[in-house]
């Protein structure tokens, strides 16, 4: 509902200009802008590699409740959103106006609801502007000017001086929205941040106590199936912290298998587990799939939960029965995201055991298809409720696996596991 503010009568000279309209024309219409709502906000917090950007949107309406809303805002460079969750989205021009879904449109006065999107650009032009919640500009925005007929005087009241939005630190807490045209999980993630460092870790390593070449001690260098031409050894030229990480040497083709497995009992984490890996990597993910991390599943005859990658984005497999979040169809592998090249990236899951639920986030963005929030939704997490799953991880284990064309080069860095997010 947006609030209308009384504002003072046309003045003489106005009533004049309207009645020569009248007469000009035949028809007079008299355009008078809105004021901005007390603390309308929209809030923009991007995750942007080269090529493509996802972004979490924050809506606060301010003082006054909505039953429905509509949020637009406008790119300054070629950005393109191809998709949207929590909103219906479309894109016009360089405007895109995002509606809500039939279970998230009320919002209380003080409150606010979240919703993302997905897009591509060839040259971004820098953060958003021009935003507004059901026409009324937000964030301190002025009205948009107007043509034509002259309009009464602005109102009395100022807009609110609320400043712009600015760009969060990584640190931000990612967004708690469930994937696409899904309702609000009825568990919740977190919605505090996330301790920074170690707090509370079973297993906390930067790899600052490794003195040899190959990693030793907390972890073992193994070959799952067959050994080959991988390798994983530690280096000491390129490190997220300290000046220690393990380097991984990943050959194309299914004999070339190699990791790291922790030797720590993990036991004691339980059924909700959360890991944050610091990984970096050289060569985008092929179209073949890939394997970077694997956590062998009690339940599930000892088979790998996998996560790696297909069709160049970032996926979860089940060795069982090669089951993948989100599913392998355009729509599917759009949810996700491709992991970053030449940067170190933050990369966070949750797997709780009991409730047979799966969330990843990258650089502390939630990522939609990488979530299995336990309601089967095609081209999300269909596939993966094909049976009951609630998985029982036992260890860690991190490095390549390439089953056809898709070689990389791979750190790891500042590695934790515990049964709280950790954050990055």
């Amino acid at each position: 509902m947006t609030i209308l503010r009384a504002r003072p009568a046309p003045t003489l000279a106005v009533v004049a200009a309207l009645a020569a309209a009248v007469t000009a024309t035949g028809t007079a219409v008299l355009v008078v802008p809105a004021a901005a709502a007390q603390g309308c906000r929209v809030d923009y917090t991007p995750n942007q590699w080269p090529g493509g950007f996802t972004a979490n949107v924050k809506v606060t309406p301010g003082d006054s409740a909505v039953s429905s809303w509509t949020v637009t805002w406008t790119y300054a460079g070629d950005e393109r959103v191809t998709n949207g969750w929590n909103a219906t989205v479309s894109q016009s021009g360089s405007t895109v106006t995002a509606r809500n879904m039939s279970y998230n449109g009320s919002i209380p006065a003080g409150g606010a609801t979240e919703f993302g999107v997905q897009g591509t650009y060839g040259t971004s032009g820098g953060s958003p502007s021009g935003f507004s919640l059901n026409g009324v500009p937000c964030n301190g925005t002025g009205p948009t000017p107007t043509t034509g007929v002259p309009t009464t005087p602005p109102p009395t009241t100022p807009p609110p001086t609320t400043p712009p939005p600015t760009t969060p630190p990584p640190t931000t807490p990612p967004p708690t929205t469930p994937p696409p045209t899904t309702p609000p999980p009825t568990t919740p993630p977190p919605t505090t941040p996330p301790p920074v460092g170690c707090a509370g870790a079973v297993l906390c390593d930067g790899f600052e106590n490794q003195t040899g070449s190959t990693p030793s001690g907390d972890w073992t260098v193994v070959n799952p199936d067959c050994s080959g031409a991988g390798t994983a050894t530690i280096d000491t030229t390129t490190a997220h912290s300290g000046s220690r990480a393990v380097r991984i040497n990943g050959a194309a083709g299914y004999c070339n298998h190699v990791f790291i497995r922790s030797t720590k009992n993990l036991s004691s984490v339980g059924s909700v587990r959360y890991g944050r890996i610091w990984v970096r990597h050289t060569t985008a993910q092929p179209t073949d799939h890939t394997t970077m991390m694997a956590m062998a599943d009690a339940a599930d005859g000892n088979r790998d939960l996998r996560m790696g990658g297909q069709n160049a984005a970032l996926q979860w497999n089940r060795a069982s029965d090669d089951a993948t979040l989100p599913e392998q169809s355009p729509a599917g592998v759009a949810q996700s995201v491709p992991l970053p090249t030449n940067r170190w990236t933050c990369l966070e899951f949750m797997v709780d055991g009991s409730a047979g639920q799966l969330r990843t986030w990258l650089d502390g963005t939630a990522i939609a298809g990488l979530t299995a929030d336990g309601v089967p939704t095609h081209d999300i997490d269909g596939q993966w409720y094909n049976r009951t799953w609630r998985p029982q991880l036992t260890d860690l284990k991190l490095g390549w696996e390439s089953y056809g064309n898709g070689a990389d080069t791979l750190w790891y860095d500042d590695v934790a596991v515990g049964s709280s997010r950790i954050g990055c």
